[in-house]
């Protein structure tokens, strides 16, 4: 039987990779769940990078998108709050399901519900769709009873995290287009405009200046050299992806990335809001902390601060407590650290978490502005310099023309 390999939490509160011999994923999944394991996700393995970059090009099991799996959250704990029963929520969820395959994943769910079994199981059997710390979320509100409300939870995370998402994408998306526009006018007029000039200038015998014989030369070689830009750049996509799938390439990157000026500050604020929205979030349906901060460690989404977060949950659990272990990795905010250090000496670690990331979050969408209004301007300035160096050039060219003329 294949051999499958997962990262899960011992009994202990300890992060560890187990390997189980079973004849599907689903069933080894089962097996963990059985011990009383919990389960974080699968282990890389050696060559694991390669097959998932062909799996995900040749295709693969059916799975939700962020936005697909926020909308059916909230729609489910509105139908359970509203009175509905398990099923019958489940159902009415699969019948406003945007696409075939949201409904598709839906209805799995609710036939082994209706076969008996918990929702957090059945979630279970759908880890693609549906990521450790959701599976454990629902399973702390269906075994407390209050599964509706942790449902709101929920919601209310991952909804909060897509709104600072898209905050994010939406206000870089300008200034990257500026960017590109501005770069392909200068382009244009490197090959196409300034070229068109240069036999009247060789039919009157008039000497090109250095600054446009600069231009020309420039011009000359994008013109040339665009095919092989563009195959470069093709075959330079996979390459990175296959480099960054490997871990340690991958740490670096992520390391690197947070300390880049302007942008790794905001970078570290968002990543400091969906920490402590997830941890908060976790430790207030109920999650201990050591278990909560694994859970949180692979679904931050930055190998770095996954490792800053263990090196904190390891404080914990030896008792140095949760805000000294993060002070020591030296990646949180400042203000991260202080609040739940506030919240470790008042017991109210979960409210602070949830605290800070409203006010991370803040900084977050604050940032964006900030990087806007600095980028857009810059990019404005360099654009215009660039163009009007190029039309300086253009009519140096032109005096002594009309120079000789006279």
């Amino acid at each position: 039987m294949p051999d499958f390999v997962f990262r899960v939490i011992d009994r202990a509160g300890a992060p560890a990779r187990l390997a189980i011999d079973a004849a599907s994923e689903a069933e080894a999944i089962e097996t963990i769940k059985r011990r009383g394991l919990i389960l974080l996700g699968a282990a890389p393995r050696r060559g694991a990078f390669l097959l998932a970059l062909l799996n995900r090009d040749i295709g693969g099991a059916p799975r939700l998108g962020a936005d697909a799996l926020a909308d059916f959250t909230r729609e489910l704990a509105a139908m359970l709050g509203a009175g509905l029963d398990l099923e019958r929520a489940l159902r009415f969820a699969a019948g406003t399901a945007a696409t075939p395959r949201v409904r598709a994943i839906i209805l799995a769910i609710c036939d082994k519900v209706r076969d008996g079994a918990a929702l957090w199981r059945a979630l279970g059997h759908e880890p693609h769709s549906f990521p450790p710390f959701y599976v454990g979320l629902v399973r702390a509100g269906e075994e407390s009873g209050a599964l509706a409300a942790t449902l709101e939870d929920l919601a209310e995370l991952l909804e909060r995290n897509r709104s600072l998402r898209a905050a994010m994408i939406a206000g870089l998306t300008y200034p990257a287009l500026l960017a590109l526009a501005a770069t392909g006018a200068i382009v244009f007029l490197l090959t196409n405009v300034l070229p068109e000039f240069v036999p009247i200038f060789a039919e009157n015998g008039v000497p090109l200046p250095a600054t446009t014989r600069l231009l020309l030369t420039i011009g000359q070689a994008c013109a040339a050299s665009w095919p092989y830009a563009l195959a470069l750049f093709a075959l330079a996509i996979p390459g990175i992806r296959l480099l960054l799938a490997r871990p340690a390439p991958r740490l670096r990157f992520d390391r690197l990335v947070l300390r880049l000026p302007l942008l790794g500050a905001l970078l570290r604020e968002a990543l400091a809001a969906r920490f402590t929205r997830t941890l908060g979030t976790l430790l207030g349906n109920g999650v201990a902390l050591v278990p909560a901060m694994a859970i949180v460690q692979n679904v931050i989404g930055n190998r770095a601060a996954a490792r800053a977060i263990a090196t904190a949950a390891d404080a914990a659990r030896h008792g140095k407590g949760l805000a000294a272990g993060l002070a020591a990795a030296r990646l949180m905010p400042e203000r991260t650290v202080q609040l739940l250090r506030l919240g470790e000496e008042t017991g109210q670690l979960g409210r602070m978490a949830l605290r800070a990331a409203a006010i991370h979050e803040e900084r977050a969408r604050l940032g964006v502005q900030k990087l806007v209004s600095l980028l857009v301007p810059a990019i404005t300035i360099v654009m215009g310099g660039a163009i009007g160096f190029i039309v300086a050039s253009l009519l140096l060219a032109m005096l002594g023309l009309d120079a000789l003329a006279h």
